[in-house]
């Protein structure tokens, strides 16, 4: 063992004001409802509970925010350490005016554009469209409908690993696509977004629009993930896919959606073995009759 390394605390629900679960099943809090169980899961009571918790803990341990669980495939020997998971206490969202909304880490992309459209601040409607949480798109840039988040952004509070509450600006996430530089264990708790004044009628109209558009296009109705793989430059994923002649392409209880080749769905009893399998099968014939190589833009987490 390493002598410089820090003991882990002994866990128990006692520490805490919240909620600590050990060998916490995952599966039914993601969207494939696939995966093993987190080693703990802690649903703080507040800021304070999750900053004590946190500094307890002092770095011992493996600790990963969850949102949604839309953008996500929890491995199947499950999540060492600790999944932090934000609830109604993280879910506020408040108008501060001047057209800048304060949103929690919990509060989800639907809470954030309908606040903003009662408010009559416009361009803020994409994140009617991200399927997840504050925390999750902050921390990777989401995006949807040509913009992202990086357009909207102001600056967050993050819950760093030891317990630190700091405020970071824009600049300091270095965002590029589908990316920041926020290290691994950092709990994002709050942003602030900027939108415009705006009509809440045209703001509605627009929000409709990307429902609308959704729906049309994507496998909302299964069990899937959102989009698996990033764009390349200048083209799409879903393209390079069909082009490839993966539409319907199928492992075990996983399948590229026949509605959007961008979409993996598990049909009934995909582990997240055949899920991940299935992706690294797409990747490999991409890379083979197309040319490039696809990214995962969907988090792949836990144990094998």
């Amino acid at each position: 063992m390493d002598s410089g390394a820090v003991a882990a605390p002994d866990l128990s629900p006692e520490m805490v004001r919240g909620k600590l679960t050990p060998h916490a099943p995952l599966a039914p809090l993601v969207w494939f409802k696939s995966g093993g169980a987190a080693d703990w899961l802690f649903e703080p009571a507040d800021l304070l509970d999750l900053t004590q918790f946190l500094a307890a803990l002092n770095g011992s341990m493996q600790v990963m925010a969850l949102g949604l669980g839309s953008n996500l495939i929890v491995r199947d020997g499950g999540v060492p350490g600790v999944v932090i998971r934000l609830g109604k206490p993280f879910a506020k969202v408040e108008d501060k005016g001047n057209c800048v909304l304060e949103c929690g880490g919990g509060a989800s992309g639907i809470l954030v554009a309908s606040t903003a459209r009662d408010a009559g601040i416009a361009g803020l409607e994409f994140l009617r469209g991200i399927p997840g949480t504050v925390g999750g798109f902050v921390r990777m840039n989401g995006g949807a409908y040509g913009r992202e988040v990086a357009d909207v952004l102001l600056d967050c509070d993050v819950v760093l690993s030891d317990g630190t509450l700091v405020r970071l600006p824009l600049a300091d996430l270095q965002y590029t696509y589908r990316h920041s530089v926020l290290p691994d264990g950092a709990v994002v708790v709050a942003a602030r977004f900027k939108g415009s004044p705006g009509d809440p009628r045209a703001i509605a109209a627009e929000m409709d629009r990307i429902a609308a558009a959704r729906e049309d296009s994507q496998p909302l109705r299964s069990k899937t993930g959102g989009s698996t793989f990033k764009n390349p430059p200048g083209d799409k994923a879903w393209r390079l896919v069909d082009a490839a002649g993966c539409r319907g392409l199928a492992l075990g209880g996983a399948q590229v959606s026949e509605k959007h080749t961008n979409f993996l769905i598990n049909t009934g009893n995909a582990t997240s073995a055949d899920i991940e399998g299935l992706g690294e099968e797409v990747r490999r014939r991409v890379g083979e009759s197309q040319g490039v190589t696809l990214e995962w833009e969907i988090q792949r987490v836990g144990r094998p």
